[in-house]
């Protein structure tokens, strides 16, 4: 039997998933964060993009906001803001949410504005990446 972890993906309004998993890919400010079952404990800042999970011996993908992830050993407990499968997400509407974050920072705008324009971008560009179309 191969070796897995608990995994906990939690939103705000839902749990999006419960089980095991044999490794997990989290988008972190420096790239990519891999964690496989013995990983040792700690906690990452989790950034708006693609995560990848494996579970049964396939990966599955889903697009995340911001948010933490809990890491010992034997489990791994995200909490974010959302979540979504690709099969969820509105290729039209994250297409729109795009547009208009790329136009928010063609423009002058207060350090705050910029941040919140940059992160709607990424969680764009992640949702666009993950349903499989650019």
């Amino acid at each position: 039997m191969e070796k897995t972890f608990y995994l906990e993906i939690v939103t705000v309004d839902r749990q999006f998933y419960t089980g095991e998993a044999q490794a997990l890919i989290l988008p972190i400010q420096d790239g990519q964060y891999g964690i496989l079952p013995g990983h040792e404990a700690t906690v990452v800042a989790v950034e708006p993009g693609e995560v990848r999970y494996q579970a049964e011996g396939v990966w599955y993908p889903a697009v995340v906001s911001g948010g933490f992830a809990e890491i010992t050993p034997d489990y791994v407990i995200m909490l974010v803001a959302s979540a979504e499968h690709p099969k969820e997400i509105d290729f039209k509407r994250a297409e729109e949410a795009r547009q208009r974050a790329e136009e928010r920072l063609r423009h002058k705008q207060s350090i705050a504005e910029y941040y919140n324009s940059k992160a709607a971008l990424a969680r764009a560009m992640a949702r666009l990446k993950t349903r499989g179309r650019r």
